[in-house]
């Protein structure tokens, strides 16, 4: 057991799920949970906390309400906002969630000068903007989670696809979480063989177009929510990746300095994770007509900034 503390903020379906996660495995022996429903917060950590007494671990669970409680985090997990709605894009999300994200940051980071954030909320690469705007740390102390989640449901139409015996499916998800995300598809290998050689041009459109929209298909499937799940547990494996500095690579939404030919900007690229948070940005030799693709995703990133820039100029957001 590691006397390691993690926050989640937001305890919905993915904060509950990943502090239920975090709970069982034994990662850390306190997890700190912050919501604006106490009561629905204080029965999540009571039922989080004897699940983790049936694993036969004494991780401790506590719900928060003020800021002397919440503290000494080495990572903070944001999945505070709104829901997204059937027909509803991450950028509809924007202004409201920007605010939360923002008072979020007056709230806890006082108290938690160390902390490492990963956000989790949407539209997830403009509230890393948002967040580090804040906050005023350094990339590796601040960014999403969503390359990691989008690369999950990448393998999973792959594997539907597929009908032969294999043992590792190869694959990466970049650029921004959204409908423009963009899958490489020409880089994705099943054992030592490509996926492109394994599949037909029907098959692949297939893969590609599901993992655009696997986000919005379990949305409209359960209409009164969205994925949990897989968002959760994609957040346990990167926290684990830095509370054990295992170096594992994650897709996740960074500021890029120069990488990729963009600065300032957040973007879904692979980073190497480790006790520092994200060690290394990893910059791919791309073809051009991925790098196409990664601008029109990119600019999906900028016009929600730009609408957030100008808001905040209308209403000091």
């Amino acid at each position: 057991m590691n006397d390691i503390t993690i926050g989640i903020i937001g305890v919905g379906n993915v904060g509950s799920t990943l502090a239920f996660n975090l709970a069982i495995s034994g990662l850390c022996n306190t997890i700190l949970l912050k919501d604006i429903r106490e009561d629905f917060t204080k029965a999540m950590a009571l039922d989080i906390s004897q699940a983790a007494k049936a694993s036969n671990n004494n991780t401790k669970v506590k719900a928060c309400f003020s800021k002397d409680e919440f503290k000494n985090c080495k990572i903070i997990i944001i999945t505070a906002g709104i829901a997204r709605k059937p027909n509803m894009s991450r950028e509809d999300l924007l202004l409201t969630n920007t605010k939360i994200v923002k008072n979020i940051f007056d709230e806890v980071q006082e108290q938690n000068k160390d902390a490492i954030f990963i956000i989790v909320s949407n539209p997830l690469d403009t509230m890393v903007y948002a967040a580090l705007e804040k906050s005023k740390l350094s990339r590796n102390r601040v960014f999403g989670m969503a390359g990691a989640l989008d690369t999950s449901r990448f393998k999973h139409y792959i594997e539907e696809k597929l009908t032969i015996n294999y043992k590792n499916i190869d694959a990466l998800v970049i650029g921004s979480h959204s409908n423009k995300m963009v899958p490489l598809i020409n880089h994705v290998k099943i054992d030592d063989k490509l996926l492109i050689d394994i599949l037909n041009k029907e098959d692949i459109n297939y893969i590609l177009e599901n993992t655009q929209n696997g986000g919005a298909k379990i949305v409209e499937l359960l209409k009164t929510g969205s994925a949990y799940f897989a968002p959760a547990h994609c957040c346990f494996l990167m926290c684990k990746a830095i509370i054990t500095d295992s170096k594992d690579v994650f897709s996740c939404s960074v500021k890029l300095l120069g990488e990729y030919n963009y600065n300032d900007l957040p973007l879904g690229v692979p980073c190497i994770l480790g006790k520092n948070g994200i060690e290394e940005v990893l910059e791919l030799e791309l073809s051009k007509e991925e790098l196409d693709e990664l601008k029109n995703s990119m600019s999906v990133i900028e016009n929600s900034i730009n609408l957030l820039k100008g808001v905040k100029n209308e209403t000091n957001i």
